[in-house]
């Protein structure tokens, strides 16, 4: 999807500085369809439009394409384009002419150089549905259309008809679109060839939409400029678009749809000069996620950086150093291995059982560096999993932390080993706190980013990472909401009724449990009264939910007592991490 990109935001990104170049920083440029398809692909046309290794690939349908034209013909706007002019030696790739469902990319892809060329930031699926369209096929097939189409319809009816067609196959009234948007014939000899392929006379009426049909052809795809594209020029502007800012542009024009990171860029530099690193980074996601994890690129490429001594901030300057991508091909192995043998640590010998009781993973690069440097150190680590612990409780790792990043790195790199109490030093001497006051620790309640790690801790018998993701345990309310929202009280201010309960009361720790699948789905506890769903159950139960066995506390009124009691309860369990 085209997004248009506020001059606002772009300002926010990296602001215009005119004692450094006196250029318009952005131009705003219009094109035809006919001539900006002729850019595709094209290095004699200001260097010719491409993709970027960044983006994803193509994913419309024959419908999504014919949808496209047919608006196209209604004549309703077509969205900005983003455009990056550079001539950095970023990887990049053709548009696809021919496209099929199975198709590789991997034969598009063009060397990389220092040539000028306009890379497609944002507008990919539109350009490559018009050059599929107007340039290629779809699965062997070309785009036709009704040339008689064009009724009146409603807004989300499609007026004129589009279909991908076998060559050959199609008939009057269904001609080939490409043979209309670049023909350079005449009308009136365009009109006598479509009713001689007609075969029979056609009506006045049919001549007119025939004739309407090829002017509104001409002025859409050919006269009038109806595509827009907002041009970052980093070839007359380098001061002002630099790569860092076009990677924060991208992520920002891209933000309302598919999921795109600073590592997709990232990536794509280092993808540049290792064929296989598309292949090697899935596989070694692929083995770090299977057991319930959410590792991703963003995460192993800083690793690599860390580990190489290049720090912790994530720069894409950092990967066009001389060696960098080098280094991570050649050292992939046992990089890859460091960071493999933490996940299963973190897997095996902590409670942290998934990507949920993990709240930041920035947490595990110092241990992975250790592990990196110094193996035979990181075998005899002793205390890992309470730092682990008690950073994530404590948040020490949210916000900014490239600086405590490096401070831990720099530290176990002067030790030659892991030390948990010396990483608490280095955590309290960048004025992040690691004591868990009572307060602090009740407040992690329902929805908050640390209650999965403590429920990890408080049942470590529950399976945290199942086969199938909807029978994973569930968070749920052990007064349920809906009833404690309904409690009302007359207020003692204003003599009205109000809540009895805020929602920080109601999400409180104290009021929160881990039920399995079974007990919480359909036909589970739902919105039953404590009362109700205690009754019967062990002392088992009670002892692994730490729920106070006094039925009185069960009693929706007594739900400040519940509370209080339990609060006890659960301060014992956890006494070792409490202030």
């Amino acid at each position: 999807m085209f997004t248009v990109i506020e001059q606002s935001a772009i300002d926010r990104v990296q602001p215009w500085r005119p004692e450094k170049t006196s250029s318009i920083p952005m131009k705003n440029l219009k094109q035809t369809i006919r001539k900006i398809v002729g850019y595709l692909n094209n290095s004699d046309e200001d260097g010719g439009f491409w993709l970027p290794n960044i983006q994803r690939p193509f994913v419309w349908d024959e419908e999504q394409i014919c949808r496209l034209f047919d608006s196209i013909l209604r004549e309703y706007p077509i969205s900005t384009l983003l455009i990056w002019k550079t001539d950095s030696r970023i990887r990049r790739r053709k548009f696809i002419d021919n496209w099929a469902v199975n198709l590789k990319i991997s034969p598009y892809f063009v060397p990389e150089d220092t040539k000028k060329k306009c890379l497609v930031l944002d507008g990919q699926q539109r350009l490559q549905s018009l050059y599929i369209g107007l340039c290629g096929s779809f699965d062997g097939k070309e785009l036709h259309f009704n040339i008689s189409s064009g009724s009146a319809s409603l807004p989300d009816d499609i007026r004129y008809h589009f279909e991908f067609m076998p060559a050959g196959k199609a008939a009057y009234p269904w001609v080939k679109f490409k043979d209309l948007v670049f023909s350079n014939r005449k009308k009136r000899d365009q009109m006598q060839s479509l009713e001689a392929s007609a075969q029979r006379e056609l009506s006045l009426d049919e001549k007119n939409r025939l004739e309407d049909n090829l002017d509104l052809v001409d002025r859409t795809f050919k006269m009038e400029e109806v595509i827009t594209y907002q041009e970052l020029d980093s070839i007359d502007n380098p001061l002002v678009y630099t790569d860092e800012d076009v990677v924060e542009i991208f992520i920002r024009a891209n933000s309302g749809g598919t999921k795109l990171e600073k590592s997709d860029l990232l990536f794509s530099l280092l993808n540049a000069t290792w064929d296989v690193a598309d292949n090697r980074m899935e596989e070694l996601l692929d083995d770090l996620n299977r057991h319930g994890f959410d590792f991703d690129r963003d995460f192993v490429l800083k690793t690599c950086l860390v580990l190489l001594g290049q720090g912790a901030r994530y720069e894409v300057s950092k990967f066009r150093k001389d060696g960098v991508r080098q280094s991570i091909e050649q050292q992939w192995g046992t990089l890859s291995n460091a960071i493999r043998d933490v996940a299963d640590f973190v897997r095996s010998k902590t409670y942290i059982q998934g990507d949920s009781a993990l709240p930041s993973y920035l947490a595990l690069i110092p241990l992975i560096y250790v592990r990196h440097h110094y193996p035979k150190a990181w075998a005899e680590a002793q205390n890992v999993e309470n730092f682990l612990i008690r950073s994530l409780l404590a948040g020490a790792f949210s916000g900014q932390s490239d600086r405590l990043l490096d401070s831990l790195v720099r530290r176990f790199k002067e030790l030659e080993r892991f030390d948990a109490d010396e990483a608490f030093d280095v955590i309290r001497s960048q004025n992040r706190s690691l004591e868990i006051t009572r307060d602090r620790f009740f407040h992690m309640g329902y929805g908050s980013k640390t209650i999965h790690l403590l429920f990890n801790l408080w049942y470590p018998a529950f399976s945290h990472h199942p086969a199938y993701d909807n029978n994973l345990p569930q968070v749920d309310h052990v007064f349920p909401q809906s009833r404690l929202k309904a409690t009302r009280v007359v207020s003692e201010e204003t003599g009205r009724s109000a809540a009895a309960y805020g929602s920080d009361i109601i999400n409180q720790l104290a009021n929160c449990m881990l039920l399995t699948r079974a007990e919480n789905g359909a036909g589970g506890k739902g919105d039953t009264p404590p009362d109700v769903w205690f009754a019967g159950k062990s002392a088992e139960y009670f002892e692994m939910h730490l729920i106070p066995q006094d039925p009185a506390l069960w009693q929706m009124d007594r739900y400040p007592d519940f509370i209080e009691a339990r609060k006890q309860l659960i301060a014992e369990k956890f006494s070792w991490l409490l202030l």
